[in-house]
């Protein structure tokens, strides 16, 4: 097959390049430069598509032996990733960069570009594994599955479930039997590859310094409002609702403490009065989350019935957060007011502060079923729909 690897100048990309080279395939490297200013845009561990991060990427490509090309890809990474992100925060909502970045650069822009120029897949360092059932004995055919890769600090199939079964046909994952970063570290020493000691890239990659507040702050100004309680009554002030999350408990500008003398916690940011609300922890419980824009795989579960079909219930897991714990639940397929959404509810632990915005994950075992964003969060027993605001997601960055 003719391969097209990204290669990010990190460790990881640079094995699976390698090993799609050693699988015979015909392999072209090729550097996502996303960044408007790559000189500075890696800080240590933080940040990735320097000017640093792709020379190493073309060292790796020259050790490997295989052609290699940068395609800048900033403006289309500016126009959807980074506008997203400051979008959906300006809203009172929380996106995850990564899952946006696979769904529209990675497996959108980069994806269609490699299939225009005749290459049959995209190999990436994502840790990950591709199960395909059903195939035929020369290996043709068959039905892919995505699934969790047995290296659990390192998985990564949670921010790739948006990309869908149609995308997932044309995706590589080389590193998906890994067990652990060591062992891909140890296999770039053997191959002489310098990338080996690199650190990993972390948090959100445009945000090279880590302080997202300050740059939520000079991209959307300061916008003052109050703070207050779940009776409405004024706590304090904030400089800009954007920079709260649901679940935060320090930083809230609150001078005095509560009455019964236990810690506040934002349960809400409301961009339309410009509030932010706290309360106590319990608050933020919930177990049933409607969710939008879903996302399928193909294939059934426990019966003939595709797993997207409106109506279609069953028993599974779900998970919020990049490296957050599944919890059990019962999920519904269902037809929201801009397509495919699902129910969720909630039969094991309640979930505490999920955001809207934030990516929905559905799991059988290791097997992805299915993936859609956050649109609101309620707790039964209170009867009430909970905020489902702005929460920090976790990034899952591949390097």
């Amino acid at each position: 097959m003719r391969v097209l690897a990204a290669m990010s100048g990190g460790v990881d990309s640079a094995v699976a390049a390698a090993l799609a080279v050693e699988a015979g395939h015909d392999v072209v490297g090729v550097h996502m430069a996303l960044s408007r200013n790559r000189d500075q845009f890696r800080t240590g561990s933080r940040g990735c598509c320097s000017i640093e991060d792709a020379g190493d990427a073309r060292r790796a490509a020259d050790v490997l032996g295989i052609p290699y090309y940068v395609w800048d890809l900033s403006e289309r990474f500016e126009d959807t990733v980074v506008a997203d992100f400051l979008a959906e925060y300006e809203a009172g909502r929380t996106p995850n960069p990564c899952v946006r970045c696979n769904e529209h650069i990675k497996f959108e822009a980069l994806l269609d570009k490699a299939t225009a120029l005749g290459f049959d897949a995209v190999a990436t360092g994502h840790y990950a594994r591709v199960v395909t059932r059903g195939a035929a004995p020369d290996g043709t055919g068959g039905s892919r599955e995505l699934h969790r890769s047995p290296n659990q600090a390192k998985d990564q199939s949670y921010v790739l479930a948006v990309m869908g079964p149609e995308r997932l046909a044309r995706a590589m994952f080389p590193l998906g039997d890994f067990a652990s970063k060591d062992e891909v570290r140890a296999e770039a020493a053997r191959r002489g590859l310098s990338v080996s000691a690199k650190p990993d890239s972390y948090d959100i990659c445009f945000v090279a310094d880590g302080d997202t507040q300050g740059f939520l702050r000079d991209r959307l100004g300061s916008r003052p409002g109050e703070v207050v309680d779940t009776e409405g009554r004024v706590l304090g002030e904030h400089d800009g609702a954007y920079s709260y999350t649901v679940g935060q408990r320090k930083g809230l500008g609150i001078d005095r403490p509560a009455p019964d003398g236990r810690p506040r916690y934002v349960l809400d940011v409301q961009p339309a009065t410009n509030r932010v609300v706290v309360g106590p922890a319990e608050l933020l419980s919930v177990d049933r989350i409607e969710a939008g824009g879903a996302v399928w795989f193909d294939g059934v579960l426990d019966g003939p019935a595709p797993l997207a079909r409106p109506g279609a219930a069953f028993d599974a897991e779900v998970q919020v957060r990049a490296h957050g714990t599944p919890v059990a639940a019962r999920v519904r397929a269902t037809d929201g007011s801009t397509g495919a959404a699902m129910s969720v509810e909630l039969t094991g632990t309640p979930l505490r502060g999920v955001a809207a915005g934030q990516s929905l994950v559905v799991y059988a075992g290791t097997r992805v079923l299915g993936q859609a964003t956050v649109d609101s969060a309620s707790r039964a027993s209170r009867g009430t729909t909970a905020p489902a605001s702005a929460q920090p997601a976790g990034t899952g960055v591949s390097s």
